[in-house]
């Protein structure tokens, strides 16, 4: 019976456009994919802006959340904010520059230092935190911007009471422009960045002014500052207390090294060693850092001087839009008005940003894991996964600014904390005290920032023990699911495996799949002795035995490479190192049959023991029922039976 195989539907072949291509030099795609050809790519200050509509976007929001957390002592909170980040952040980042100039981050470097499936675990929970971070950074941002549209003096009486729908309608615009097709715009973020950032200049210096001219307004802070808290030892201690809930405006770090692909460096860098990128890079981390802080400073001071305490609260006019506060109150509705729509455009794109992000990080990690389903590596189902994820989120935070400022802090900080212990490692590997030391005590620093925050708003770690039960639930299943795909990519014989193969190709092909004990001489008598005794074979026949060795069965593909040698001068052996011996075998069996034209035959003695605790080994270990495994992994790669190698088990 002949079947037809249709053609699939236009939905189907449009949702799963560029399937085959994802993964391929590491299966990224958006804004951080790398560029090609390798070192073609843009100035380090124009990457820097693409990296820099997440990071300089929380000016719309950070002045307030920084208000509501320290009050008064804002400005000195910030103050320490802004030390931590250029004595902490910087300097760790700036290392992870260097460690991982493709973009890996500090995700791969930490990945590096484990294995097994502890390993990838590990991996897979600092995926649900970096999920926690691009994913509230997409609501966040359009939760902001929705109250700047909702808050305009010359739209909130018309908008108010729809914020919520406004930001799933903004969720939804990121989302739909993901489906047609997102492009590289760094021309775009440099336009937003540089607006923004000039806007930001005009409100600053005339919210200084205005703090300079009006002497009384200084006084009365520091008064009321005094009074609340006594002396300046007292303001430093709870200014350490409360600097935790300003974390926010320690994001971006991680997403300016994901964009170091695209940074141009120098002529005569190399993929192995990066130099001018490498440089570049810590050019773009050092300057977004600096710029920031100053306006961090800046805004901080403005903001808790110029707009009354009450303006801050859930509900006030300056609740998440402080600085378009100033610039309506200072500079005019017109004024206010661009500034609005400067801070919107900014938003949303940081939201672009982040959902570049998501679609970046999960092919990097899951399908080589075989740990994400087949359509995982297409862009469009993954975005309309990861909206409908949004809608959920900003849903359960009410579309709140405040709300989700644990959430992003926890995302954030997390991830900064691994970094600082990623490159601790490192320094420490490189037999570099002084840099161990020092990136330790950064280490201690965010840690204990990552732990305040997280007893201070468990929100956060919540919505992180979320993502990370789901996506591992999800990859256990998947990785369930692709349990009998054939995963070698590649098959290595070396002559002498050649010459066994060559030599079996006159006559039938057969092949004794051992597990390697003593390998003494008595072993593979015995065995050939009992292969023959269960399928009744003469003694003429003779059998090339093929052993293979498990290494990482926690790695779900990779290459084979096959040994050929002679044990004990007249039992041939090819020995194999895998991850899975079932995949092992099926894949020598198909490499044999192509390279030759003739089926071979391979058999087993069956494995004893409860076969639901043998699956599980296999599925864990790599070993556990093998034969039964071997032959399924072969039917779902070769479907035609005639020719499929053939399995037999006595």
């Amino acid at each position: 019976m002949v079947t037809t195989e249709h053609p699939p539907s236009r939905l189907r072949a449009w949702m799963l456009e560029g399937l085959s291509d994802m993964g391929k030099h590491g299966g990224l795609t958006g804004p951080h994919a790398e560029p090609e050809p390798a070192h073609q790519g843009q100035r380090w200050w124009r990457v820097m802006c693409l990296t820099g509509v997440d990071y300089f976007s929380t000016l719309g929001y950070q002045p307030g959340i920084a208000a509501l957390a320290a009050g008064l002592l804002s400005p000195i909170a910030t103050i320490v904010l802004v030390i931590v980040t250029l004595a902490g952040a910087l300097p760790v980042y700036r290392r992870v520059a260097e460690e991982s100039p493709h973009g890996e981050g500090s995700i791969a470097m930490l990945e590096r230092l484990l294995s097994f499936w502890k390993g990838k675990l590990f991996v897979l929970t600092l995926l649900g935190f970096a999920a926690t971070d691009f994913l509230i950074t997409i609501t966040l941002s359009a939760a902001d911007a929705s109250t700047h549209l909702v808050e305009n003096p010359h739209l909130t009486s018309a908008l108010h009471g729809y914020q919520m729908l406004i930001t799933l309608l903004l969720v939804a615009l990121l989302g739909a422009v993901f489906l047609k097709g997102f492009l590289e715009a760094i021309g775009v973020a440099v336009a937003l960045v540089g607006i923004y950032l000039a806007l930001n200049v005009v409100v600053v210096a005339v919210g200084i002014w205005h703090v300079v001219t009006a002497e009384h307004v200084v006084t009365d802070w520091a008064n009321a500052l005094t009074a609340e808290h006594g002396n300046v030892f007292v303001m430093i201690g709870v200014a350490l207390i409360v600097f935790p809930k300003l974390a926010l405006g320690l994001s971006g770090f991680e997403t300016g090294v994901a964009v170091m692909p695209h940074v141009r460096g120098d002529a005569s860098d190399t993929e192995a060693l990066p130099k001018g990128r490498i440089r570049d890079a810590k050019k773009l981390l050092t300057t977004a850092a600096v710029i920031m802080s100053c306006f961090l400073i800046a805004t901080s001071f403005i903001t808790t001087l110029l707009i009354p305490e009450n303006e801050f609260k859930p509900g006030g006019p300056a609740n998440g839009r402080a600085l378009a506060y100033l610039a309506h109150q200072y500079l005019g509705g017109a004024f206010g008005t661009v500034y609005d729509v400067s801070t919107i455009a900014i938003l949303w794109f940081a939201g672009a940003s982040a959902m570049a992000g998501l679609l970046n990080l999960m092919p990097r990690y899951l399908p080589r894991y075989g740990m994400a389903p087949h359509w995982a590596r297409a862009v469009r189902p993954m975005v309309i996964v990861f909206t409908l994820i949004a809608f959920l989120v900003t849903w359960i935070f009410d579309a709140s600014v405040d709300k989700q400022g644990g959430a992003y802090a926890t995302g954030v900080l997390v991830l900064i904390s691994s970094a600082a212990i990623a490159v601790t490692i490192a320094a420490r590997k490189a037999r570099q005290r002084r840099w161990t030391v020092t990136f330790a005590v950064i280490s201690v620093v965010f840690l204990y920032t990552t732990v305040v925050n997280v007893i201070e708003r468990p929100d956060g770690v919540k919505i992180g023990a979320c993502f990370i039960a789901g996506i591992i639930m999800v990859s256990l299943l998947s990785r369930l699911a692709r349990a009998f795909e054939l995963r070698v990519t590649s098959v290595t014989m070396d002559p002498m495996a050649e010459r066994f193969v060559r030599d079996m190709a006159s006559r039938k092909m057969r092949f004794i799949a051992n597990e390697p004990d003593r390998r003494d001489k008595a072993e593979y008598r015995d065995k050939i002795e009992q292969i023959r005794a269960d399928n009744d074979m003469p003694e003429q026949d003779d059998f090339v035995f093929v052993e293979v060795t498990v290494t990482d069965p926690s790695e779900f593909e990779g290459g084979l490479t096959v040994h050929g040698e002679v044990m004990h001068g007249r039992y041939r052996v090819l020995s194999v190192e895998s991850a899975s011996v079932p995949n092992a075998l099926a894949a020598l069996l198909l490499h044999v049959r192509d390279l030759t034209g003739c089926t071979p035959h391979i058999y087993f003695e069956w494995t004893e023991g409860n076969p639901f605790a043998n699956f599980l080994r296999f599925f864990l270990f790599g070993q556990g029922e093998v034969a039964p495994v071997t032959r399924e992994v072969l039917r779902e790669a070769e479907r035609d039976r005639a020719r499929r190698p053939r399995v037999h088990t006595g």
